[in-house]
């Protein structure tokens, strides 16, 4: 009997390290995946695809699939989910495995010259303040593409400038921002956000969770910018921003 309640207790001894070495490697497993996520971002679903598409081609639900990456490495311009996609005509050649991205749908340049198509599933039109607007009037033209910067103010945080977007549609630009904002001509904008320093309005061409962006941006940014594209570039800068104290 003693035997048999000697080996009972070095079981229970044993389970008992057992599980408070797991709870152990839990603990250090966990740190370890907030220490990643800290320094690239959370995993975030983007949309790739399932296979080799043609430009022209009218996207179809069996041609994407969804990935999750570090939110550091997802593109600017990414989709989150296929919906944003199916039905929309494809713009240039989709490589199996390549993501998908706005940049890449049928618009703007692929209409050559007639001017901006109309949206698509899971694409919204957007109007978005923006300052620096008198020098993109010849220069931006409906249908063509532009990267926006977004530049935060020093009160809400460290100063800085990032490229928050890449090679979207712009649908509309048109002056007067400060009056569409809410002052009145001569009136000194004591308010906040982009408006403010805005002279301007662009509609761009964006998913939903890029236009949710836009408007946060708008609302708490100091200022919002469009840098045009010359036709037919599609090059990519990535995540690209400086901070006041790199100056």
């Amino acid at each position: 009997m003693s035997g048999g309640r000697a080996r009972r207790r070095r079981a229970l001894l044993l389970l008992s390290l057992a599980l408070a070495c797991g709870g152990l490697a839990a603990s250090e497993v966990g740190s370890r995946v907030r220490e990643v996520e800290a320094a690239v971002g959370a995993p975030v679903p983007v949309v790739v695809a399932a296979r080799d598409v043609s430009p022209g081609a009218e996207i179809k639900a069996g041609d994407l699939a969804v990935r999750e990456v570090p939110a550091r490495f997802a593109p600017p311009d990414g989709l989150a989910s296929p919906d944003e996609a199916v039905g929309a005509p494809l713009g240039t050649a989709l490589v199996k495995g390549s993501y998908l991205t706005v940049s890449s749908l049928g618009a703007g340049e692929s209409r050559r010259g007639r001017g901006p198509g109309p949206l698509h599933r899971g694409q919204r039109a957007l109007e978005v303040a923006v300052a620096g607007g008198e020098s993109l009037a010849g220069v931006a033209r409906p249908g063509s593409r532009v990267d926006v910067l977004v530049s935060t103010d020093p009160g809400e945080g460290p100063a800085r400038t990032q490229l928050a977007l890449e090679s979207v549609e712009l649908l509309d630009l048109s002056s007067g921002a400060g009056a569409q904002a809410g002052f009145a001509p001569g009136e000194d904008a004591a308010g906040e956000g982009a408006s403010v320093n805005a002279s301007s309005v662009a509609t761009l061409r964006v998913t939903v969770r890029q236009a949710v962006y836009l408007t946060a941006a708008q609302n708490y940014a100091r200022e919002v910018r469009l840098l045009p594209r010359p036709a037919g570039d599609r090059g990519r800068a990535g995540r690209t921003a400086v901070g006041a104290s790199e100056l």
